[in-house]
């Protein structure tokens, strides 16, 4: 009993600071997420392990950001997602002819290895709201698809900054 509250001053504190440093870290900063889908591929994979960094009043959100974000696509629940930044407020997407076009312009996007297969807009992305697709066009279940298009700013949850899984792949997103 007396080796137990030993070890308990001992490491008592710093166990204690430890846990309380984790969850302000986890909850204002940064944060490990697992990717689920297959949205992101060939770019992100599923069950990649990323680093979504938090501090969003410090982050530019620009166009072919990888963000992850709460939202009710169906208008039932909640899910998150992980998608490339596509539209931000004002903007006016249009997908057409395999072609994806920003504020009438055709868009380079080096990350996608398939034409997309499918027309949509234009639409223009309304104020405080952002404008989502995965990288895996044809496949993606995501705002070209979605009957809630846009999501609202306050859903977002932050930047992919670091996959950190698979060791074969890790690296600055």
């Amino acid at each position: 009993m007396k080796q137990l509250k030993t070890v308990l001053k001992e490491w008592g504190a710093p166990l204690a600071i430890a846990i309380v440093l984790s969850i302000l870290i986890q909850t204002f900063i940064a944060q490990a997420v697992r990717v689920p889908s297959a949205s992101m591929v060939p770019n992100i994979k599923i069950n990649d392990r990323l680093i979504v960094q938090k501090l969003k009043a410090f982050t530019a959100f620009e166009h072919g950001d990888i963000v992850v974000f709460n939202h009710a696509a169906d208008g039932k629940e909640e899910i998150r997602y992980v998608k490339r930044l596509i539209g931000l407020p004002g903007d006016t997407i249009e997908v057409k002819d395999g072609v994806l076009y920003r504020n009438g312009e055709k868009t380079d996007e080096p990350y996608l290895n398939t034409t997309m297969a499918y027309k949509f807009g234009p639409v223009t992305v309304p104020e405080n709201k952002y404008f989502f697709l995965g990288d895996n066009r044809n496949e993606s279940y995501d705002a070209h698809l979605w009957p809630k298009t846009y999501v609202d700013k306050s859903k977002l949850v932050g930047e992919v900054i670091f996959r950190f899984y698979p060791f074969t792949r890790i690296g600055v997103m």
